[in-house]
């Protein structure tokens, strides 16, 4: 099962690192994405990585702002996410895909298992 953690309340501007980690599933053996849910809106595909981390993908609205990485030793995977806005206001989800590569342009390519996330509030 995926976990993501990490969320809180932060300033707009401010920054967080956002982590997924997994029980009984190894992160390496697929791609991971991360997907977010403000109340009232549809979930959104942010950003995405390869079972490797040598290719990575984001959404126009985060591009720049928040950047991806893993530790397949620590079977973890990061979000780092910097200048945020009152628009980033979400809960945060980590998912699986049932592929090893990410595809451009489509942060949320093959993504289908996610456990619970985590609560992101920008103040602005």
């Amino acid at each position: 099962q995926l976990q993501a953690s990490g969320g809180g309340l932060v300033q707009a501007g401010g920054s967080l690192r956002l982590s997924c980690t997994a029980s009984g599933f190894a992160l390496d053996s697929s791609a991971i994405g991360w997907f977010r849910q403000a109340p009232g809106k549809e979930r959104e595909y942010i950003s995405a990585i390869s079972r490797g981390g040598g290719s990575t993908v984001y959404a126009d609205s985060v591009e720049g702002r928040f950047t991806i990485s893993r530790d397949n030793a620590k079977n973890t995977v990061y979000l780092q996410m910097i200048s945020l806005k009152a628009d980033d206001t979400a809960v945060y989800y980590c998912a699986a895909s049932k592929y090893s590569g990410v595809l451009a342009g489509n942060p949320g390519y093959g993504m289908n298992s996610w456990g619970k996330g985590t609560l992101v509030t920008v103040s602005s």
